[in-house]
């Protein structure tokens, strides 16, 4: 396994967006160590076929997709963590984070809700539910400064979604991240977001202060 891990994370877009050959082009081109999928639907079961790897779907209750994870390497411990909803009635469907563990590290991929306090409520559900080396990334649905106990905010800060919003965010507790940024959008509505996470214990402080030394300005080239 290698001490710096190159983690995607790409909303797909489920009405019109990235298909599995689109998912396909993303893997070959930049060779993610995990790739982590939010409105991903059942037949990406089969991306294997196509690139090898290993692949967990996670449904949603009440939705037509769910969250999807894809790594060459196994992953270990796949389970959910049911999210915080809004109270008020006939609102959307229950929300819930994919956790894997991959090289000792957890990771959390999550589509969390549009309310900013509930987001914020959600993020710390998954920070409360998890120990050790952890990374939350996905898309956040969030506008702002995410400010969680012990957990520093280091994804890309360009723009992740067509409409010039950054919905789309990482989050690492114990951990740095090395390098970050954004991909070219492709046929989804939402980029995808790379971040390179260094293996090694580190500080809230210096995970913090690695974040403004990595992020690369400017989306990069998807293949395909």
């Amino acid at each position: 396994m290698p001490s710096t891990l190159k983690i995607i994370s790409w909303n797909l877009w489920h009405r019109a967006g990235a298909l599995i050959g689109d998912i396909a082009a993303l893997i070959e081109a930049e060779k993610p160590d995990l790739l982590l999928m939010q409105e991903a639907k059942q037949p990406l079961e089969g991306l294997h076929n196509l690139v090898g790897g290993h692949v967990h779907w996670q449904p949603m209750q009440k939705r037509v997709y769910g969250l999807a994870a894809w790594s060459p390497h196994e992953l270990g411990n796949a389970h959910s963590v049911p999210l915080p909803i809004s109270p008020f009635p006939f609102r959307v469907p229950p929300r819930l984070a994919q956790l894997l563990v991959l090289d000792g590290i957890t990771f959390a991929n999550v589509h969390l809700s549009h309310g900013q306090i509930l987001n914020r409520r959600q993020i710390l559900t998954i920070a409360q539910a998890t120990e050790g080396p952890t990374v939350i990334i996905g898309d956040c649905n969030a506008v702002g400064r995410i400010r969680i106990p012990d957990f520093a905010e280091v994804g890309p800060l360009d723009p992740t979604h067509r409409l010039q919003t950054r919905l789309d965010r990482c989050l690492v507790r114990h951990l740095a991240c090395t390098q970050s940024r954004v991909l070219a959008r492709g046929p989804s509505d939402h980029h995808p977001i790379e971040v390179l996470i260094e293996n090694a214990w580190a500080t809230t402080d210096r995970a913090a202060e690695a974040a403004l030394h990595c992020r690369a300005a400017g989306p990069a080239a998807l293949a395909g």
